[in-house]
């Protein structure tokens, strides 16, 4: 171990467990919690561009893994939400030398899945819920609400938007509803190919859009997943929705579009919401990644991306800076972090990405094991 440093990371998510699995092999001894009571493939749809397939490479190859099952896009396509005239079409796996690394779009659930395995299964708790915690400076306690008590050096946050180490941290604050919701469904892939479907495309209108993709390499399963305007007032953060609300807010749209979603059978809907960017990510012998410290709008398709980036950097810090002096490290992290973090976090709740023709090359081309650390 690395210096017998225990490290327990408070959420499963794709953050949480890039970061089990990275600090894993980086020696220390990890433990990971969430409150869900197991694993589950959760249906949706996600993109994972270059800047984390280079990541996910150093979790036994779990890139070339992923890239087995993924459907590989050349290009994204924008089109006009009416006329399908297409607005800009950007070079993906159609320049994979480039950057360095393929672009995939996969099931979410089968992502998570792949990226778990990566984690000894020994180390994973399952059905602990994180309810309060006390660093007393020399370590930290937790303590879950299945009356469980754990004990370890440093605490990692990686539990979401509505983070429970952030808020022991920095207070109460109620994530913003951003006033835009969205609708996600898959249908068959059979059905998309018959309409003529892009393999990856954004239909946009001035005031809101749908993301199409297919979920897989044998394209079996394609996904729709939107943004439009619309009123939340329930705490859920997910409901069920209809074919019928998802084909009213989307009336008008080109008749593919249309076509998509006659296919569709179950419809859910949820809130996009953010926050402001943290200050300052880290307290104590605490520090938080991805969704817990800056949160935002998926119209950019990084968000997991930036919560895998950080959970790379911050196992870079931790090795090569050490942990003695937490303070430094956990200052090194985010000061490698915070400016690109809050750029994608800017663009992508400003909903511009790929609209029209650009060079995406700084996002998707970036590496993280190109960053001085502490320097």
């Amino acid at each position: 171990m690395a210096n017998g440093v225990r490290v327990g990371i408070a959420g499963a998510g794709l953050g949480g467990v890039a970061a089990a699995g990275l600090l894993q092999r980086a020696g220390f001894d990890v433990i990971l919690f969430d409150q869900a009571p197991g694993f589950a493939r959760l249906g949706a749809g996600i993109q994972f561009g270059p800047n984390v397939l280079k990541i996910l490479s150093h979790l036994d190859g779990l890139d070339k893994k992923l890239e087995e099952i993924s459907c590989l896009p050349d290009y994204w396509v924008s089109r006009q939400w009416d006329t399908g005239e297409i607005m800009a079409k950007i070079p993906l796996n159609a320049e994979r030398s480039r950057y360095g690394a393929p672009y995939i779009t996969i099931h979410r659930g089968d992502l998570h899945q792949l990226m778990l395995d990566c984690v000894q299964p020994e180390r994973v708790r399952w059905g602990h819920k994180l309810v309060d915690f006390q660093d007393n400076g020399r370590d930290v306690t937790l303590n879950f609400e299945n009356g469980a008590r754990e004990t370890v050096d440093i605490l990692v946050g990686a539990d979401g938007i509505n983070s429970r180490v952030r808020e022991k941290i920095f207070g109460r604050e109620e994530a913003v509803y951003t006033g835009w919701l969205a609708h996600r469904a898959i249908i068959p892939g059979s059905v998309a190919r018959g309409l003529g479907a892009d393999v990856n495309a954004k239909w946009w209108s001035d005031d809101r859009h749908i993301v199409c993709y297919y979920l897989d390499r044998n394209e079996d399963e394609f996904y729709l997943v939107t943004g439009e305007p619309g009123e939340w007032t329930r705490a859920s953060g997910q409901l069920p929705s209809t074919r019928a609300e998802f084909k009213a807010a989307f009336k008008g749209f080109h008749p593919l579009v249309q076509g998509y979603i006659d296919a569709t059978d179950v419809v859910n809907k949820w809130p996009l919401k953010t926050r402001q960017p943290l200050p300052q990510w880290y307290e104590g012998r605490v520090v938080l990644l991805g969704d817990s410290c800056h949160p935002m709008k998926p119209h950019m398709a990084q968000g997991a991306a930036m919560a895998v980036e950080d959970a790379a950097v911050l196992t870079r810090c931790m090795s090569l800076l050490g942990t003695q002096d937490l303070d430094g490290t956990f200052r090194a992290y985010c000061d490698a972090r915070r400016e690109r973090a809050t750029k994608v976090q800017t663009i992508s709740n400003a909903n511009t990405w790929l609209r029209q023709p650009e060079d995406p090359y700084w996002c998707y081309g970036d590496n993280v094991y190109d960053l001085k650390i502490g320097a």
